[in-house]
Formats: structure tokens, C-alpha cells, sequence
């Protein structure tokens, strides 16, 4: 029998998260084993293994002090081994780098799988420790990984041209599996209370994810603003927590702009799908991305969708064909691509003023609220677009040799 341990830092609803708990379901529905590991589990989870679930920490690495927080990265390798010998693991599937390079670390004998879930040549453009270690991992101890999945194209081709990774071998690209019933099913929910229904009356744009640097959401409120200058019956929901930096800036965007009454943030959610339901586009605009799950949620559930153009695996995500990139709109079979908003750095924008691509971003927003054709193209070329995302053939081709 197959003997499977899932490692991943934390328990919030991001995206490795939410794939690591469908992988938990439908492993166990198989009649596996499944232990999960996190890292770091924390009050705030929302992401949950019963009593199938083990901790390194009870707190966040943030609320260490430097030496412990150092004895706790030469440690957890350690720790892991443990786990993985007492449990006679034959399968670890690691979510990210930290568990990656840790799961590299234990030196045991199990199939090991690691996962690359982000464009890494944008995400580690910093001078950080953490970010040396990782270049210095691709280059050395991911080779102890038996299979490095990458959950598109243009992330392994971007590990290899952009990020020196040496064992291109060991690559393998597996686009993530969504259980499609049970999102289905959880988006029939009600929503919590009557004054979440009534945010959800009027036209609705939702932004689901972590408010973090990676996503800059202060370019979705400077394309707000822009919008409800020409369509002021408008609400943007944002579902998630983040970092306290990047929502401190755009309250204080959101104050500047005078629109309090039109966006609301609604915190974290152990059901997201319900909420992603009721709105009339999703909108991401992301510095970089691998696949977000939410654009296939989204799709499940025939929401149309406005995302930059963050990554080639956009693309791949959201239309059936190939379309020739440019500096303007892309429309698709799932809603509109917009210019990239990168510009080489991370980080709070130095100019406050509109940009072009914020303009663009605008402008499919508007299209996409105003247009019921986007809803009925997406509609008809829903079954394509989410047959790459089974579960079962995803799963199973983690596991496979």
C-alpha cells in the first residue's frame, strides 16, 4: 500500500494549500495512507488534515527570534526524517521550495516529489538569505528529488533559462487537479450572512488570494477607481488575509480615492467558492504567477476572469488555442488578458500616477461587466478548458515513476 506524506509550510487558503487538501481526499478515497506535515501550523487555518496532521511549530516563523529561527531551518530536516522513517513513507510530495529543500535534506530512501508553483526568476529577484539558498538548491540538493513537477510550461522552461536550474531531468510539468464536483457543490452554499448577500446584488468584481507583494493589488485599485468613473453601480470583494504592508497601502490607496463604500475585504474563507459564485468576473493582477488555482475555480464555475498576462501559464490556463501576445487585450475563452504589469522589481509602485497597463485593466473589467457574451463563451468552452485539470490523471502522474 501506498504510504503518502504531504509537506507544506502552512495551513492558510493559498493555492498549495487548497492542492494539497485535494490531493489529501482523493489519495485517501484510493485507499492510501496520507500523513500531512506543516511546518509552521498556526490558529488561523483553514486548510486542515484531522487527525491525519503533524506540526514543527505551534507559531509563525515571523515570531522567532533570529538564533531560534535558524536552529529551527538546521532542525526541521531532521525532524522530517523522523516522521517519514516512523511512518515507513514510500511516497513525500513537498509544495514549494522550503519544503522542497527539506524534504532534499532528510536523506531517506521514499520516491520523493517536490513542486515549483510560482515563475521563479521573478519571485526570486531579491538579495535575501532565503533567496541565495534556493538559487544555490537548484543547483545542487534538488537533485536528490526524484521529480521536480512544475504546473506549467513556462515555469520549467523558466527554471531553465532564467534560473541555472541543473537537473532538467528530473523536471516534469503536471497542471494542478481540482476536485471540479466538490467546487461545484461548495459554491451552491448560502452565503454567511444578509450583509455579504447584499453585497453580491449589483455587479461584482472579487479578487480571492493572498494581498501580498507578488499579487499588487494596488493595481486593481487604480483600475477600480478608473472603473466606477464610468460604471459606479460596482462592488470589488477581496477574499483573504495577506501581508500587513500591502493592506495598509491600499487602504490608504482606497482613502486617497474616497471609495470605501464600494470595496470590502471579507477576511479569509473556509469556503471561497460560494462567494466566487455570486460575482460577475474574478480579477488578478499579479507581478508573477505559475497557474492560479482560482482561475480553473473560476472557470468551474463560469465566472469570466480579467488577469494579467503575469506568465505564460496564463495562457495556458485560460484559452484552449494560442494567441500571439502584444501590448494590449488578449480576449479569450475564459475572459481577457491584459498587459503584463511587471516592470523588473517587486515592490510598492515609485510612481502613484495610471499606467498604461492599469488603463488596459480597466477597460476589460468594464468589458467583461457589460458584456454577456463573455459568460456564454466561457460557458461553451468550459469542458475543454478543465479537462487538463482532472484529478485522477494528475494525481496519480505525481506518483508515477
Amino acid at each position: 500500500m501506498k504510504k503518502i506524506l504531504l509537506i507544506m509550510p502552512y495551513g492558510s487558503v493559498g493555492g498549495m494549500e487548497r492542492l494539497a487538501l485535494h490531493f489529501y481526499n482523493h489519495y485517501k478515497s484510493q485507499g492510501y495512507q496520507v500523513t500531512a506535515i506543516k511546518f509552521f501550523k498556526l490558529q488561523s487555518d483553514i486548510i486542515n488534515f484531522k487527525q491525519d496532521e503533524y506540526a514543527l511549530l505551534n507559531k509563525d516563523l515571523s515570531e522567532l527570534s533570529p538564533f531560534k529561527r535558524l536552529w529551527f531551518y538546521m532542525s526541521a530536516p531532521f525532524k522530517l526524517r523522523r516522521l517519514i522513517k516512523k511512518q515507513h513513507i514510500t511516497h513525500s510530495i513537498a509544495f514549494g521550495d522550503m519544503a522542497n529543500i527539506f524534504s532534499a535534506l532528510t536523506n531517506t530512501s521514499e520516491f520523493k516529489i517536490g513542486s515549483i508553483h510560482a515563475l521563479k526568476s521573478v519571485e526570486l529577484n531579491s538579495h535575501s538569505m532565503f533567496t541565495r539558498i534556493i538559487k544555490w538548491s537548484y543547483k545542487s540538493i534538488y537533485k536528490k528529488l526524484h521529480k521536480v513537477v512544475c504546473i506549467s510550461n513556462a515555469i520549467k522552461k523558466d527554471l531553465i533559462e532564467n534560473c541555472q536550474y541543473k537537473f532538467p531531468e528530473n523536471l516534469e510539468v503536471i497542471y494542478n487537479p481540482h476536485d471540479i464536483t466538490s467546487i461545484q457543490s461548495l459554491s451552491e452554499e448560502p452565503l454567511d450572512t444578509p450583509k455579504e448577500r447584499a453585497l453580491f446584488k449589483g455587479q461584482t468584481i472579487i479578487f480571492i488570494g493572498r494581498l501580498s507583494y507578488q499579487k499588487s493589488p494596488w493595481h486593481l485599485i487604480n483600475a477600480f477607481k478608473l472603473l466606477i468613473e464610468k460604471n459606479e453601480n460596482v462592488n470589488l470583494i477581496f477574499i483573504g488575509d495577506g501581508n500587513p504592508e500591502v493592506i495598509q497601502y491600499i487602504k490608504n490607496q482606497i482613502e486617497t480615492f474616497n471609495i470605501k463604500d464600494r470595496i470590502h475585504f471579507l477576511g479569509r474563507k473556509t469556503n471561497p467558492y460560494k462567494y466566487l459564485k455570486q460575482a460577475d468576473v474574478l480579477a488578478l493582477s499579479s507581478h508573477f504567477e505559475g497557474t492560479p488555482n482560482v482561475i480553473v475555480e473560476a472557470i468551474t464555475l463560469g465566472i469570466p476572469i480579467v488577469c494579467s498576462n503575469c506568465t505564460e501559464g496564463i495562457m495556458e490556463l485560460m484559452s484552449i488555442n494560442k494567441y500571439s501576445e502584444n501590448n494590449k487585450n488578449i480576449h479569450v475563452e475564459s475572459g481577457i488578458i491584459t498587459p503584463n504589469f511587471y516592470k523588473g522589481t517587486l515592490g510598492f509602485p515609485e510612481y502613484n500616477g495610471l499606467t498604461l497597463e492599469e488603463e488596459h485593466f480597466s477597460e476589460a473589467l468594464l468589458q467583461v461587466l457589460l458584456d454577456s457574451s463573455f459568460k456564454i463563451i466561457l460557458n461553451k468552452n468550459r469542458k475543454a478548458l478543465l479537462k487538463k485539470f482532472a484529478i485522477e490523471l494528475s494525481a496519480e502522474n505525481y506518483l508515477n515513476n
